[in-house]
């Protein structure tokens, strides 16, 4: 008799602010595909982060990353805001795997707490993590948005698309100063 679990698709969910999106992300979203058959970029609403991006935007933005790299991801990747606990959010949309990505030592102890959490909160939901590939493994948003802020070059780190619509933003939060 075959295991009901393995007939169901895997459904995952990638999680972030995506404040702007990086090489790094769009990486994670390609591999983490080969990972499950099903994969939703949940952009978060965060609070407590200074966004430059509204969360309309950056679920735009991801959008239009995840169709100019398309390999047949736009069928099997969905972009969508949420709100609340992780945990909610991924029983609420039917998965039942949260893929993470980590650059360095420092990202695996926060994962490593957030990942004891949330076996507590739900022991059926099962967390995937994917090493960032080397040429990505030092980009975050924070320090690609310090970069543009300080008028450094960020193509090497985002998509032209990107860093333009990056650029705009930062003039746009400078000139209204």
């Amino acid at each position: 008799m075959a295991n009901q679990a393995a007939d169901r698709p895997r459904v995952g969910v990638y999680p972030g602010s995506f404040d702007p999106p990086t090489n790094g992300h769009l990486d994670i979203i390609r591999r983490a595909t080969r990972v499950v058959n099903k994969l939703i970029v949940g952009v978060a609403v965060n609070p407590s982060k200074d966004a430059l991006f509204t969360i309309g935007e950056r679920v735009k933005i991801v959008e239009q990353e995840i169709a100019a790299i398309d390999h047949g991801l736009s069928g099997r990747v969905e972009v969508r805001a949420f709100e609340g606990l992780l945990m909610h959010y991924v029983r609420d949309v039917g998965a039942t795997i949260i893929i993470r990505g980590l650059r360095a030592v420092t990202d695996f102890d926060y994962e490593f707490q957030m990942t004891g959490m949330n076996a507590r909160l739900d022991p059926e939901i099962e967390t995937v993590f994917l090493m960032a590939s080397e040429s990505h493994q030092f980009i975050s948003s924070r320090m690609v948005k310090e970069i543009g802020v300080l008028g450094g070059n960020i193509t090497s780190f985002v998509s032209a698309a990107v860093a333009k619509s990056l650029t705009a933003r930062i003039a746009e939060r400078q000139s209204s100063k």
